[in-house]
């Protein structure tokens, strides 16, 4: 870990946002995670340089903000190769493109699990129905599933295999994805890692099959940069041409013939078109203050794991005592947040803004996510106020 030792208290990192809303307990870092105060000079630093350079200021953009990013990335995921990563406002549009990159003739045959996030569950239930791909999905409840959708993969079935690394709705990690990997090939199977939820929330290292997995996070969470930093990984020789494409994929050659179609040699064959570049700005902001601060995934975790057990400590004499932790603590990697199942979670959730304590809800299952800007405090009064919950 590089820098300074850290500091037991991380909120004088958070102080414009903790200011911004005083009474709030929010204990939502899964979700919606505050932005420390990094990103708000990133943020001027984006205002700033667009007028400053004006018209040039893309080849700041290009040249150095995005470059940067791409280091930390790499840095973060072990990759060998920063220019693997690309950036977008959102990982659809990643998805979008990386579908339509496949070489294998459609309908696409496609494996996924049952505890995918909305932007892909949706985007292949569209698929399916427009008879795009044939959609098979594991079901993640009930003992076994990295066993089971092991043995789906591995069936020889499928052209595009896509699963998270963290489930969003339960927390589970998905452990193996080195033997996803191993079935990889440029020609089909693919390999797709959802990371939102691993993503700076996890310690993650891809450097041993970083030539034979897509990998896909974004900012919104735990890299603490907000919206508009979509990022993924995109091994060499996996979809050189993909049919939805932009024109920044040809940034490299604006002069090529009329007519022809060009794409950058690296991941930015995957771009689309004119982005804000603020969210990047943030990233990289971010990510310098948590170098210049001794912080890193690793310790970022420590932190959280004490305040999860302290939480956990107590927990049982609140009404969440009588709900089903869908991921209690064991293993080497844990989601950052906390998933109780009950039927009585979306009244719980009610309950709790009126307190002015912001958890969300997926379905019956309420989250609790723990982060930098939380202290033992802050659990002690969340353990207050669930104290008060109904049953």
């Amino acid at each position: 870990m590089n820098g300074p030792a850290a500091r037991p208290d991380h909120k004088h990192l958070f102080q414009r946002a903790l200011a911004a809303a005083p009474g709030r307990l929010h204990m939502a870092a899964h979700s919606h995670h505050l932005w420390p105060d990094a990103s708000f000079a990133g943020q001027m630093a984006a205002w700033e340089d667009a007028a400053r350079l004006a018209d040039r200021k893309w080849d700041r953009v290009m040249g150095e903000v995005w470059p940067a990013a791409q280091r930390h990335v790499a840095a973060e995921l072990r990759l060998p190769d920063p220019t693997s990563i690309v950036f977008a406002p959102n990982t659809h549009e990643l998805l979008v493109r990386l579908v339509s990159s496949h070489p294998a003739a459609r309908p696409l045959r496609v494996l996924t699990s049952e505890g995918e996030f909305h932007s892909f569950r949706r985007q292949a239930a569209r698929w399916a129905e427009a008879g795009e791909i044939v959609l098979e999905s594991v079901p993640v409840t009930g003992e076994g599933f990295a066993d089971r959708f092991i043995a789906s993969a591995r069936s020889g079935e499928h052209d595009l295999i896509f699963v998270s690394h963290v489930m969003f709705g339960s927390g589970l990690v998905f452990d193996r994805l080195g033997e996803l990997a191993e079935l990889a090939d440029a020609a089909g199977p693919w390999v797709v890692i959802d990371g939102y939820h691993g993503f700076m929330a996890i310690e993650t290292d891809l450097s041993a099959f970083a030539d034979r997995v897509f990998y896909l996070a974004g900012g919104y969470k735990y890299a603490m940069a907000g919206e508009g930093v979509a990022l993924m990984h995109a091994p060499a020789g996996f979809g050189p041409r993909p049919i939805v494409s932009g024109w920044y994929a040809e940034f490299d050659d604006l002069a090529l013939p009329r007519g022809t179609v060009g794409y950058a040699q690296d991941a930015r064959r995957y771009l689309g078109a004119t982005f804000d570049p603020s969210g990047l700005y943030r990233f990289v902001a971010v990510r310098d203050m948590l170098d210049a601060e001794g912080h890193s995934t690793e310790s970022i975790c420590a932190h959280v794991s004490a305040l999860r057990a302290a939480l956990l400590a107590c927990v049982d004499a609140t009404a969440l005592g009588s709900a089903e932790l869908l991921n209690p603590p064991g293993g080497p990697a844990q989601a950052r947040f906390l998933a109780f199942r009950s039927s009585r979670a979306a009244p719980w959730k009610a309950a709790l803004d009126e307190d002015q304590v912001i958890v969300d809800v997926r379905g019956d299952v309420l989250r609790i996510g723990l982060g930098l800007y939380h202290d033992r405090h802050d659990i002690e009064r969340l353990i207050t106020i669930l104290g008060r919950l109904g049953p």
